[in-house]
């Protein structure tokens, strides 16, 4: 019996996905039951790192380059063809928006040539959902995705966002109301400029979170905030930029006092110089501690019982740790995103466009244009 015999049944419809909202050319396949058949993405770092972050007009050109071996990765991963296919989604934003346009065009001249409908997803919205995904296998088809609470809280943060949401009737007329959204810079964002002062490489969020890990391991106990404030605002909103103007500062300091910052040559694995790592740790600290504050402040005064993680930035050590101990505590049903799919990926867009199906969505219609800023819901 071969492996594909053992496995479950593909259930109708199967959705083919596109995501190319920003650097990471993605295909996914996604059948009737949610299970993941396929998830290929293809990324940008190696050519977008010698400018220290992307630069959009290589990432439209890298996409187009890297989507035909993406897309026949996926195909021949899931065991399908494209007259397999039943319904095609694409990212229509918010994002890069040269990025968006392959994609979304990508997507469009597929299911208008296969004859299938069309779905132009929000990013945010595959994000929202990708907490209820199946872990991925190592080979072959994965587990059905869980059924959407009626309601649920959603927080995503990630390099461009951090907002959280209040998801009603998901499974009936999926309504979502943003609760609060960042003033200015993402959680994500200010990892990655912390970082590129120092001289990390791109991506540096996850280097910086490495390395605050590396130094409270060292130290025996998690870092308080220390030096950083935390910034306090009305509502649920969250501000980043504050905290980046003390670490910016913090840096410019310990270079006068002649402690070594330069960190361009530094290997995966190794301790920051012990200053520098110390810094970082209460950084992020700091950096937790303000979603903390706005995730237990709306369980107080909204009472949420489900919430759902995910975003690029939900892979922070720190944060996963906090969120696990505080949910335990509050009796909240957390679901954190799966890292696999935390960054960007095809797969949740292909959900996202499953559960409009599920709804009785029959589609978009070809004429949908890209937008970089895009309202949810």
């Amino acid at each position: 019996m071969s492996s594909r015999a053992r496995q479950p049944a593909i259930e109708r419809p199967v959705l083919a996905a596109i995501e190319t909202s920003c650097d990471d050319t993605a295909c996914a396949l996604v059948d009737g039951a949610g299970r993941i058949l396929a998830s290929v993405v293809s990324r940008q770092l190696a050519v977008h790192r010698p400018y220290g972050g992307v630069v959009p007009e290589i990432a439209s050109r890298e996409h187009l380059r890297n989507w035909p071996p993406v897309s026949a990765a996926a195909l021949e991963r899931a065991g399908l063809g494209w007259d397999d296919v039943d319904a095609v989604a694409a990212t229509r934003g918010p994002g890069l928006v040269g990025a968006l346009l392959v994609g979304l065009s990508l997507g469009k001249g597929l299911a208008y040539g296969l004859g299938k409908p069309f779905f132009a997803v929000h990013h945010l919205e595959g994000h929202l959902y990708s907490p209820f995904l199946a872990p991925p296998v190592e080979a072959g088809t994965g587990e059905a995705a869980e059924a959407l609470p009626q309601s649920f809280v959603g927080l995503v943060v990630s390099g461009g966002h951090s907002n959280l949401y209040a998801v009603d009737g998901a499974v009936g007329k999926g309504g979502i109301e943003t609760l609060g959204e960042t003033r200015d810079d993402a959680l994500g964002e200010v990892f990655d400029k912390v970082g590129k002062r120092l001289g990390l490489p791109y991506p540096q969020g996850p280097w910086v979170d490495q390395l605050a890990e590396a130094a409270d391991t060292a130290a025996g106990e998690p870092a308080p905030p220390g030096r950083f404030g935390v910034a306090a605002l009305d509502g649920y909103a969250f501000s980043f930029s504050g905290l980046k103007s003390q670490a910016l500062n913090a840096i410019e300091k310990l270079e006068r006092a002649g402690e070594p910052t330069d960190l361009s040559t530094h290997e995966k694995g190794e301790p920051a110089p012990p200053e520098v790592g110390r810094l970082l740790a209460e950084f992020r600290a700091a950096a937790v501690a303000q979603v903390m504050g706005r995730v237990r402040k709306l369980h107080d005064e909204r009472g949420a019982r489900v919430l759902a993680v995910s975003g690029g930035a939900a892979a922070n050590r720190r944060l996963r740790r906090e969120l696990a101990t505080w949910a335990e505590e509050a009796g909240v049903d957390l679901r954190l995103v799966h890292l696999a799919w935390s960054g960007d990926n095809a797969a949740m867009i292909a959900h996202a466009a499953l559960v409009r199906l599920r709804r009785g969505d029959e589609g978009d219609p070809f004429e949908v244009e890209a937008s970089s800023r895009l309202a949810i819901g």
